[in-house]
């Protein structure tokens, strides 16, 4: 079904870590640690600055691959996996962009099940790798049959 997709970039997206989407963010998942928000806190910190939560790349566009539709309701989010070389740090700016990864399909109990597995990525402007996540969505039969018609 998406195997035609696998290895399939999209175009890179500018995105910013804001002060304020940060804070938003820390409130909203309920982790009130000082290091997201508290400027002092940034300041005295290895970091010299705030950093956004390890989930806080869930918020950043990551641009558009040419000819690759999902639809927007019936799928799953199966798993999600982070990796960091560094924290992200508020006030920077980086590029992210989508890989598709794998697609795989799995008789189950449901019936035929869909699994696209897509890799985020996020660079900073000189192009090198902040940070990586993998995201596997699973597809149900009902899904899988709308997109087949």
């Amino acid at each position: 079904m998406f195997k035609d997709q696998i290895g399939k970039l999209s175009n890179k997206v500018r995105n910013a870590v804001e002060r304020g989407a940060v804070k938003k963010f820390a409130e909203a998942i309920g982790d009130l640690h000082p290091i997201y928000f508290d400027e002092e806190t940034g300041r005295l910190s290895y970091y010299k600055n705030n950093i956004a939560p390890p989930t806080f790349p869930r918020v950043f566009d990551y641009g558009v691959i040419e000819g690759f539709n999902l639809p927007n309701k019936g799928l799953i989010h199966g798993e999600q996996t982070f990796h960091y070389e560094r924290p992200l740090l508020v006030g920077e700016e980086l590029y992210c962009y989508t890989k598709v990864k794998n697609y795989f399909e799995k008789k189950g109990s449901f019936g035929e099940m869909g699994f696209l597995v897509l890799e985020n990525n996020g660079e900073d402007l000189e192009g090198k790798t902040i940070f990586s996540s993998t995201a596997t969505i699973v597809i149900s039969e009902a899904v899988r049959k709308v997109l087949t018609r």
